[in-house]
Formats: C-alpha cells, structure tokens, sequence
C-alpha cells in the first residue's frame, strides 16, 4: 500500500504531492518499507556507545540507577516522539523537522531549525567513522597505530586510523546514493545481527556459572542519592536515543501509510531503550561492577565480557559495535542529506542541493556534501570532533521543540469548532496535552545541556562551537535573505511540502503570524 493512499481526518495537504502544478520539485520514489524504517530508527539511536560505554553510565548511575535511567529516558523520548508520528501523517515529506518548523513558524524558524540539524546529522556521521577506526585500533593496535602525524588535544592522529574513517565514509556515501532500497535493507540485515549479538551476550552471562548476581550489587554508587544517579543518566537521553528523529526525514520514500510511522518509532524507541539495559546489565552481572569501574581499563566492557565469555565475548561486542556503527552511519547519511534537499528545495542554500540522481533517484548532491565534509574530520582527531558532536545535541533538542511547538500548535483542543487547516477534526486534546509535555520535555533537555552545573552540561569547548556555528548561521541567513524575498510563502510551500497551504487556514495563518 502506498503512502498516498493515506488519507489522515482533515489532512491540511490534501493536495496530492505529485501535482501541486509545474514549480514541484521532483519527488522522491517511495520505495522504503516499514521494517527499514524501523531499522533506521533503532540502528541510528543505538551505535557504538551501548557497547564501549556501560562501564561510564554504572559509575554514574549503578546498575539500577543506569538502567531505571535509560528505560525513563527512553520514556520521555517517546513523549516527544509521539509528535513526529502526529506530524508525518499530516507533513509526509524530505525534510522533517524542517517541514514542521516552517508549517507551525516560517521560513526563518525553518532555516534555523535545518542548519542546527545539517551540523548535527554531519557530525555524527563522522564520530561514528571515527568510532569504527576506533574499534581496529583497540582490536589491532599495532597495525592502526602505524604513520604517527600529530596529536590534537591529547589524541595521537595515525595515518592508518585516518584512512579506515576515510574508506567508511566512502562506501556508505556510495550505498546511500546507490538509492534507500539498498540502503534500507544494509540497515535491517545489520539491526538484526545487532540484536542477535546483544541477546546472545545477555544469555551467556545469566547462563555462565562463573556469574553471581551479587556482582551487580550495591544498586547505585555509595555516598550517591538515588535520585541524582538516576537523573545523571537520563540527562544524556538526547544524546543517546538521537536518530529516532531520521524517520520524518525519509517520509516522502514511504511505501507504506505514513499513519504507521508514530508505531515504528515508538517501537524503535523500546528496542534502544532494552538493548541499552541489556548491555548494562551484562557487564554489571559479568564481574563485581564496582572494582571494574575503579580500574584503569579503557576498554571495561571488554574485561568484563571476555573474563566470563573469553573469545566469544570479544568476538559478539566486535560483531556488535560493527553492526551499531554501521547502522549508524548510514541512518545520519539518510537524516543530513535530506535536510539539505529540503532546504534546497526551499532555496535556504543552493538550489544544486535539490537535485535528485538521474539514475538512482537519490539527493546525491547532499549525500557528496556530507561526505566530503566528514572525509576532513578524520585529520582532526577524535577529541577535536567530540567536542562538536557535544555540541551538535542542542541542535537535535532545537529540532524536537520545534516538531513538539509545531503539534501543539496545529491541534484543536475538543469542543472547539473544526477549522480548516487543523490537524484533527475532532477528539484531539489528549494529542495536544503530549506534544504539550513532548515540549517541555524537550525543554527540560535543552536546560540539561545549556545550564552550567547540570549532569549534563556542555563543555566550554563544545560551548565555543555552538557559538560560532550559530554566528555562522546569521551570516549565511543574512547573505540568503536577498534571494529568499524573492520567493512567496505559497512558493516554498509547494517546493517543501508539495502543495500550498489553503488561504486563510489556521495553517497558514499560524506561520505567518510567527514570520511577522
């Protein structure tokens, strides 16, 4: 069944996609099925973290207070997520947030809203290739660390190292302009084997009798509050649930009903939210946490796996981070090149960046771009670029206030008299109250990582780039704005949304109240 045969209660788009007039960009071909999508989701929110990283969150929180973290974590992710499944069925377009923010407050709004994006999607593109190079030199010291170049913040830069990010990028950006049906089933294939290797983990700790259950004692930190070991976990939930938010980005490629799409990422969510739980509670499990978090390993989770597993543990985590960064790779390849044909639709950056491959059907312009951006990344050394990706969280967090403020504005509250241009025609309070708490939600993370103090708090290096990215973006929006009078609102909505916004309607009321 195809997305166009999708016909929510008073979509404000009833116009079909594919004949908005003459000025309609060339669509993209539907050809994602929903398992990919879900894959997509699932395989960008979980990456190589959940594999190197549960020693870091059970110093933090313990084992209970990491995993309580993460399951509430991953609820309040659902709260905002539900708003994106809300505006898909509605706004089933390239873009995403990008669509959201220009339907509810403009065009200005939008092209701030996609430039935070564009920053963040790129930036993880290139941690998780740095993360692969990361995983062979752990794996094969002596073979990656080979062509010492320089050390940048502390981190050594090997030639070798460069090099295996750099063939990385490469192959994805080429499967990615190949086109998502090819893609999209790398993407499921690879959550698969990921999911088969975590359970398989899971299973041969509880099965193993060298594991006591007293390992995982006590539940939080000594001398910690509960409450705060459980806070300081949840406070790195943007950071580490992001990637669900790629779904809206490929809608328009839907070849199933875009009403389904709420279902997949709520769906994705659980399964990030279980896996992340499930590698915390190995380790925990695996040997006396509190003498593995005390060590000076940097690699515990390792220790931990192959003193139970031997071999076959390191063997099921190089499978898994493998798979997590892989999947990874390729969701944020899918997310950044979209938000730019977006934004080149709507002519916020070149039009080039629209282009669709004659072959492939594919936004191949942005999917180089990025490439090519993060082909440079590598150079800098991984400390550099981390403090970026830090960075690039506030981004994501702006993208699901806009998508939360977007739904919470469109929804009519029940009782009120059905207006043209509302998202619902009746019955909607309940959605309004959950994009309500999605965006307080969102809000709550933004203060976690803006506010000095908090357990999440950014660094003044990630601090420092956020401020000369946002600079950056005034300049580049004040060198566009010229070109962009020269566009009416009824324009950019047909080249982004691909039909205008009926004259009057509460839609297009709402974004041009905000743009004045």
């Amino acid at each position: 069944m195809k997305a166009t045969t999708d016909k929510p209660v008073a979509n404000p788009m009833a116009t079909s996609l594919s004949g908005a007039g003459d000025d309609q960009p060339e669509r993209m071909q539907k050809t994602l099925k929903a398992r990919w999508v879900w894959a997509i989701a699932l395989g960008s929110a979980v990456g190589w973290g959940a594999f190197i990283l549960p020693t870091d969150w059970l110093a933090m929180g313990g084992p209970l207070g990491a995993v309580s973290g993460f399951m509430i974590g991953g609820a309040l992710m659902v709260l905002i997520a539900v708003s994106y499944g809300f505006l898909i069925k509605s706004f089933p377009v390239s873009g995403g947030e990008l669509a959201f923010a220009l339907v509810g407050f403009g065009r200005t709004h939008a092209f701030f809203c996609g430039w935070y994006l564009t920053l963040g999607y790129t930036c993880i593109v290139a941690l998780n290739a740095s993360a692969l190079a990361l995983l062979f030199r752990k794996l094969m010291p002596d073979v990656v660390q080979q062509g010492y170049l320089y050390s940048v913040a502390g981190w050594d830069v090997y030639l070798v190292e460069v090099i295996i990010s750099m063939v990385a990028l490469a192959v994805f950006a080429y499967l990615n302009i190949r086109g998502t049906a090819l893609s999209g089933q790398i993407q499921f294939i690879a959550c698969v084997i990921m999911l088969v290797a975590v359970a398989c983990i899971l299973v041969a700790v509880i099965a193993s009798p060298q594991v006591v259950f007293s390992n995982a004692m006590p539940a939080f930190p000594q001398g910690v509050n509960p409450i705060a070991a459980i806070a300081a976990i949840v406070a790195i939930a943007p950071w580490a649930f992001i990637g669900f938010d790629n779904v809206p980005q490929a809608a328009e490629e839907f070849d199933f009903p875009p009403s389904k799409a709420m279902r997949l990422i709520v769906l994705a969510l659980l399964a990030a939210a279980l896996l992340y739980a499930a590698m915390i509670a190995a380790v925990a499990m695996a040997a006396p946490w509190e003498a593995l978090v005390a060590g000076e390993s940097a690699w515990g989770t390792a220790d931990a796996l192959t003193g139970v597993m031997g071999g076959s543990g390191m063997l099921l985590l190089t499978i898994g981070i493998t798979m997590g960064v892989s999947t990874g790779l390729n969701g944020f390849y899918v997310s950044a090149s979209r938000i730019l044909l977006g934004m080149g639709r709507a002519q916020m950056v070149p039009k080039m960046f629209a282009r669709l491959h004659p072959k492939y059907k594919t936004p191949y312009i942005g999917i180089i771009f990025v490439g090519a951006v993060c082909l440079i990344s590598p150079w800098f050394g991984r400390a550099a670029l981390t403090w970026v990706v830090d960075m690039s969280a506030v981004g994501v967090t702006v993208a699901y206030l806009y998508t939360c403020l977007c739904a919470f504005r469109l929804f009519r509250t029940t009782g009120a008299p059905v207006r043209e241009g509302t998202l619902e025609g009746t019955n909607s309070t309940s959605k309004k109250v959950l994009s309500a708490l999605g965006a307080v939600t969102s809000m709550v993370f933004m203060g976690l990582l803006l506010i000095p103090g908090s357990p999440g708090a950014l660094g003044k290096e990630s601090m420092l780039a956020l401020a000369v990215w946002s600079l950056l973006g005034v300049v580049f929006f004040l060198m566009r704005r010229k070109h962009n009078k020269t566009l009416t609102d009824d324009q950019v909505d047909i080249l982004v949304l691909g039909a205008p916004r009926p004259e009057g309607s509460e839609l297009k009321s709402a974004s041009r109240r905000a743009t004045a």
